[in-house]
């Protein structure tokens, strides 16, 4: 998010002026469609250029992945490094020295997330769908308060385990809060 500029609202292909739905909801829906492994490509491609642009192009599908290429790099896409790989939301994905562990789900958290917005901002994420965009999104998300039940959820999943001597009921209270807060799929680390 820059603010020395407005948020990208519009998009220019072949001299018409398209307007792009970046409401968050918008874009989490894009983000299910696109990991949808049971969607071809050609589908993926197509649906997101209707849920961004809401028009069906009558261009080859290689023009249009390079359209739908550009409008999401440039938009949902934009403050991602080019050399870093992403997953499928964007997110950039940890590097081989990084930590290997994802510590929270946009789909799976949603209500943490909920109730977060609703506790630090006051704002219904459900009122909102169809009027918050992206970025403003992103960046409410990133400035939730420590105190926030999302924040609460992500240092439980990141917390070590107790160790030493006359730790083992916090020890064992910590591995129960990660399981109960566990993402799916994902097991706890015992070792920490």
């Amino acid at each position: 998010m820059d603010l020395a500029y407005p948020l990208t609202n519009t998009v220019e292909i072949d001299g018409i002026t398209y307007d792009i739905d970046l409401s968050f909801d918008n874009v989490l829906r894009l983000f299910d469609m696109l990991s949808d492994k049971e969607l071809s490509d050609v589908i993926q491609i197509e649906t997101g250029l209707e849920m961004l642009l809401n028009v069906c192009f009558l261009y080859d599908i290689e023009a249009q992945e390079e359209i739908f290429y550009q409008v999401f790099k440039s938009t949902i896409g934009k403050d991602i490094d080019d050399s870093q790989p992403v997953d499928i939301e964007g997110n950039p994905m940890p590097s081989m020295d990084e930590a290997n562990e994802k510590t929270y789900d946009l789909k799976q958290d949603a209500g943490y997330i909920y109730a977060s917005f609703m506790s630090d901002y006051g704002i219904d994420l459900l009122e909102e769908q169809g009027k918050l965009h992206w970025d403003k999104f992103k960046a409410l998300l990133g400035g939730l308060t420590d105190g926030s039940k999302f924040l609460k959820v992500i240092e439980i999943r990141t917390a070590e385990l107790p160790k030493g001597k006359g730790t083992g009921k916090q020890r064992e209270q910590m591995k129960k809060l990660k399981r109960i807060y566990a993402l799916k799929g994902d097991e706890p680390d015992e070792g920490n």
